[in-house]
């Protein structure tokens, strides 16, 4: 059941379901429109073409927003061989298309087992992580490449879901500042044709379910009631 009766306290968490096309700054400046509230974040963004859920903390919970950035997360998603893409997803335009007729099921779920556990990551080049105060998705779509640090993440759970080929439907748990993008890129690079990734939901934060979360549309509606939706 999502519920806004926390919305009259000074500080409260919100859980939205992010549509596709929106960036998660686009989700916090409706929220701040709707309740006219400055202090407000979210725990964990996701990219544009991603939908699923976003932690909102209003109010004084933006001063536990750490605390909710530190958890596991879940993710279920496609990738789709035999392409690459500069965003490591559907973002940008295809720079190659490889053959991916011979990369069989038993060679997928064979190299899944070398991407669990503790792995080093290389962030994409089109994330907002920032570089002399510029985000490295600005460098990008100059042209640039700028090196970037291994980062330490692991996978708790990396599953395929179903094989419908080019496309590889999958589930993954995973620590925080996990990239999906390049988790898949990576991928797509050990079974020898690419992959780019097709589409990405997140369904879980910590015990936060997207299954408890507002649409933008359902928020719009219900908070000036203060109403329920079951």
């Amino acid at each position: 059941m999502k519920t806004l009766s926390d919305n009259n306290k000074p500080g409260f968490i919100l859980l939205i379901d992010k549509p596709i096309d929106w960036s998660s700054f686009d989700v916090i400046r409706k929220i701040r429109s709707i309740y006219k509230e400055k202090k407000i974040g979210h725990a964990g963004t996701l990219d544009p073409k991603a939908t699923g859920l976003l932690v909102i903390c209003v109010g004084t919970k933006t001063k536990e927003i750490h605390q909710y950035m530190n958890l596991d997360k879940e993710y279920i998603g496609t990738m789709e061989l035999g392409k690459r893409t500069p965003s490591y997803d559907t973002e940008t335009a295809v720079i190659e298309y490889s053959d991916y007729r011979s990369v069989t099921p038993q060679l997928l779920i064979e190299t899944l087992q070398r991407f669990k556990g503790q792995l080093k990551q290389i962030p994409p080049m089109y994330s907002a992580i920032k570089i002399k105060g510029k985000p490295l998705y600005k460098y990008a779509r100059r042209g640039k490449e700028i090196p970037r640090k291994e980062r330490t993440i692991t996978i708790h759970e990396f599953e395929i879901t179903g094989i419908q080929m080019p496309f590889v439907h999958f589930r993954v748990l995973c620590s925080k500042g996990t990239y999906i993008r390049s988790l898949i890129n990576d991928f797509g690079n050990a079974v020898g044709c690419g992959a780019i990734l097709y589409s990405l939901r997140r369904t879980r934060i910590g015990t936060f379910t997207v299954d408890n979360a507002f649409t933008i549309d359902e928020l719009t509606t219900k908070v000036s009631n203060q109403g329920v939706v079951s």
